[in-house]
């Protein structure tokens, strides 16, 4: 009897552990979001997208990868802004959300007979507040800003990230 009583409790115990820990899917912590732009003016219009996902590695940090597009037009001058990102989030505590994003920027703009084609970096560093699970506000600084380069007017920008 005790050279089945062995065999079996093996084979409980197995069969019990492999039922708690069940595997988990890869896209129950994957969340998608960004943002949307559309700005109009005296003479001036400014269209926007930017998708973005996160996966989320636990409660407190997230690493994800996004993509974007820009065009602007002001009178005679016209920009058409490609750009792709890799961002870092970590909440140190539920309110307060700190953010690393790296950005590339490929710009195309014309200025009457005049046509620009340049690329540049931008390296992000932020601190938001969370309003529930998706929804976060702040501010970012481009510690890498130029502004002979870079096609925005100031080196701090805001914060509005949506995911769900």
């Amino acid at each position: 009897m005790k050279k089945y009583l062995l065999p079996f409790l093996l084979l409980f115990s197995l069969n019990s552990f492999s039922q708690d820990n069940e595997t988990e899917n890869f896209w129950d912590n994957v969340r998608f979001g960004g943002g949307f732009g559309l700005g109009f003016g005296n003479n001036t219009t400014t269209v926007a997208i930017s998708p973005t996902a996160i996966y989320d590695f636990n409660e407190s940090f997230s690493l994800g990868a996004g993509i974007g597009y820009q065009y602007s037009k002001r009178g005679d001058s016209k920009a058409n802004v490609f750009s792709a990102s890799v961002l870092s989030l970590y909440n140190p505590i539920y309110e307060i959300q700190l953010s690393a994003e790296f950005e590339q920027l490929f710009v195309s703009q014309s200025f009457g007979n005049l046509n620009d084609n340049f690329s540049y970096p931008a390296l992000y560093i932020g601190a938001a507040y969370r309003i529930g699970q998706n929804f976060t506000l702040g501010l970012r600084y481009d510690v890498l800003y130029n502004k002979n380069e870079s096609i925005y007017a100031s080196a701090v920008s805001p914060i509005v990230r949506v995911f769900f």
